[in-house]
């Protein structure tokens, strides 16, 4: 009885057609039923168009919300641009509260927010993608070990991979900065070497299960120098998903983060005209999954990273090879 009602109110949700500041004005804000009583708040984009189409689940930065928009007003307009639908979900806000931070409820929250959109539109089951850069980088790898079910492929850029090991990154002289302070606010302590929670909410717990998802993971490699989250993160979100004998050596991982230069061995990535000026340097691929080290920071090659996604099919091996992309302008406009 409670999931027949929770059913309805997912295709009973009121929308605000008031502009949202930093968005295109064509998407709406929305609250979605939670199965835990709770609204959440969402941003969305469906096309007037009748006939399934796409659905692209955009998961917010760190300290950001629902309503955040900069970079990721890049993936509504995208969808715009192509006739996707769009959901960009709250998934409990910012990770500085005990809800938020890959709990069981943010994933939860996700997992609804795509059910939802599934209510309120015609979506190809075949072709639900997810992209996150930074928090949302977490979000993305998170959400592929916990329910790879649902995606036809995974784009995450920029992402934490072990919630313990970057709150040690973030404890300068004894002191945590802001990232440990907000890790430690989310848990309700500092995370010890074996910490349970910690290690629930962090995408290294359940990777493993991410083997069958197109998994597609980028990161900058000045990252750690000039940004937040050192490039090694994405490397051990790697090895986590590849097969053994394809995993990349611990002490190279670490060489190649201490010095910025490819250990012995390693082949320099061929081009990839789609990164644009954002050069691959390294890329390993194994199966579905591939990590990218490229030339940049904290950041999101938005070009890359949707047209990347726009080639996977849901059950289908990962394409790698994009021999033809759609150009995205400086203002995250494409073409047809």
């Amino acid at each position: 009885m409670f999931r027949s009602l929770f059913i309805l109110a997912l295709s009973t949700t009121a929308m605000s057609a008031e502009p949202i500041k930093g968005w295109p004005a064509e998407v709406s804000k929305v609250e979605i039923p939670c199965s835990d009583g709770a609204k959440q708040p969402a941003i969305w984009f469906t096309p007037a168009a009748k006939g399934k189409k796409p659905l692209l689940v955009g998961l917010h930065t760190w300290s950001s919300n629902f309503a955040s928009a900069g970079g990721d007003a890049v993936y509504a307009k995208w969808c715009i641009d192509q006739g996707w639908a769009f959901v960009h979900p709250d998934f409990r806000g910012p990770n500085w509260t005990p809800p938020a931070l890959g709990s069981d409820r943010a994933v939860q929250d996700v997992v609804e927010a795509v059910a939802w959109a599934k209510a309120q539109t015609e979506v190809d089951e075949s072709r639900i993608y997810l992209i996150g850069v930074s928090g949302g980088g977490h979000m993305a790898m998170l959400m592929a070990g916990r329910h790879p079910e649902l995606w036809a492929g995974v784009s995450a850029w920029c992402g934490i991979v072990d919630i313990a090991q970057w709150h040690r990154e973030h404890v300068k002289d004894g002191k945590p900065d802001r990232y440990a302070q907000n890790i430690e606010a989310a848990l309700g302590h500092a995370p010890t070497a074996n910490d349970a929670d910690a290690r629930h909410r962090s995408p290294i717990a359940h990777l493993q299960n991410a083997a069958s998802v197109p998994l597609d993971i980028a990161h900058g490699i000045h990252d750690g120098r000039k940004g937040s989250v050192p490039f090694t993160h994405a490397m051990l979100a790697f090895n986590e998903v590849a097969a053994t004998g394809q995993k990349l050596p611990a002490e190279a991982i670490q060489a190649y983060y201490g010095t910025q230069k490819l250990p012995a061995g390693w082949a320099v990535s061929p081009p990839d005209a789609s990164f644009g000026l954002n050069t691959p340097l390294f890329r390993q691929t194994n199966g579905d999954t591939r990590v990218t080290i490229f030339e940049g920071g904290h950041e999101i090659v938005h070009q890359a990273a949707l047209n990347w996604l726009a080639k996977q099919r849901k059950g289908q091996p990962a394409v790698w090879e994009i021999k033809d992309f759609i150009p995205l302008a400086a203002d995250g406009t494409s073409g047809k």
